[in-house]
């Protein structure tokens, strides 16, 4: 995961969300992007509530004909705020059945004082998006859809973008999934300050207390130096994310940098580390820099999925040959791992499966307030593919 920590705030007084919902259509659900802007999602939010409350109200007032009982009284029977006995809970239940009702997100909210919408937190990416970014925002989006709740995506910080404190003080969403951790994070401090509910994809320096679901980046990155040393490779790189994400604590570019250079010396391995930016013209200048620093470089492990298709390129344009000349893997997602040729053999970041358990866990915490934290710290195996092989003259 990625993420440019320049703030880029709007200097304009609106306030910037992108809006995610789930819909059917005959080619299945598609995501829907709608961005927000004060101005006009005041407007929106306005007839949201009006339309909403209305569709409610009439809904709650044919139950309740039906069932021979108040409007309240059916109100109760659906948010749980007051008891109700079982006999008229029985009686509404029937009738919801009869007519197939089903409450929207918006009736939901007015009933049990929730939004129906998680939060999706990260700083702004700045040009682009990754590839990885975008899969675990749309694993959110599709997970957090089977629990019928919204995304409403802040690309924001607590001291970078008044939108965050926004999305908190008027109660936005019911809890927040955040994104592009730091080793230090603000945002995980003042969200437990407050006993906000949200989860982390990616951890801290200091996680304990705190519910996560994170990539073991110093195991895999630890992998993926033996599996090179294993095939014989002894001079190896190590590519990592842009400079500026290392200076701003970005605890995977940290913790794969870590795991690099424990297991290089581990192996007595001669290495070197390179930042580089998060596309493919960066990632073969890195590679260019690489072969002028040691020629006799024959291996190189990266974290930087944006960059590889330049990496790739330099290497041919260096005359190197992968993987007979020259071996490469990393930790990447895996549908990136097989974009290029030969295919990446790499540790494959599940990003499916970790937005899932972000939400379910979120979900759990939503639930169950008052529940000790978890975490989840995921360490998938490497995936052998066509990009790596024995060194040359290794016997």
């Amino acid at each position: 995961m990625s993420g440019n920590p320049d703030s880029g705030v709007d200097s304009r007084p609106a306030c910037s969300y992108l809006h995610f919902t789930r819909t059917g259509s005959t080619t299945g659900r598609r995501i829907l992007l709608t961005r927000l802007r004060t101005r006009l999602g005041r407007t929106a939010r306005r007839e949201r509530r009006t339309g909403s409350s209305k569709e409610f109200s009439v809904n709650i007032g044919e139950i309740a004909r039906r069932a021979g009982v108040s409007r309240s009284t059916v109100s109760y029977a659906l948010s749980g705020k007051r008891p109700v006995s079982d006999d008229t809970r029985r009686k509404i239940q029937q009738v919801i059945d009869e007519l197939g009702y089903r409450p929207n997100a918006s009736a939901r909210a007015l009933a049990n004082g929730r939004t129906s919408t998680i939060g999706l937190v990260f700083p702004p990416a700045g040009n682009h998006y990754t590839g990885m970014q975008l899969d675990f925002i749309g694993s959110v989006v599709e997970a957090a859809a089977a629990y019928d709740y919204d995304v409403l995506l802040s690309p924001s910080g607590v001291d970078s973008d008044r939108s965050f404190q926004r999305l908190l003080g008027e109660r936005r969403v019911d809890g927040a999934i955040l994104m592009e951790i730091r080793l230090a994070d603000d945002r995980v401090d003042h969200l437990a300050e407050l006993d906000f509910p949200s989860v982390a994809i990616g951890r801290t320096a200091r996680p304990e207390g705190s519910w996560w679901v994170g990539l073991d980046h110093t195991a895999l990155a630890e992998a993926c130096v033996h599996h090179l040393a294993d095939l014989g490779h002894r001079r190896v790189a190590f590519v990592n994310r842009p400079e500026q994400l290392l200076r701003a604590g970005y605890e995977s570019a940290h913790r794969g940098l870590d795991g690099f250079t424990k297991a290089a010396a581990e192996r007595g391995l001669t290495v070197r580390s390179y930042t580089c930016g998060d596309d493919a013209a960066s990632g073969q200048a890195c590679l260019e820099r690489i072969l002028h620093d040691d020629p006799a470089t024959t291996g190189l492990v990266t974290l930087n999925e944006a960059a590889l298709g330049g990496l790739y390129r330099g290497l041919a344009q260096a005359g190197r040959h992968v993987p007979r000349d020259f071996s490469v893997t990393g930790i990447v997602a895996g549908r990136w791992a097989e974009t290029v040729t030969p295919q990446l053999t790499a540790a494959d970041v599940p990003a499916a499966e970790m937005g899932r358990l972000a939400v379910d866990l979120l979900v759990e915490r939503l639930d169950s307030p008052g529940a000790p934290a978890r975490h989840h710290l995921l360490v998938p195996p490497i995936s052998l593919r066509a990009s790596t092989g024995p060194a040359l003259g290794a016997s």
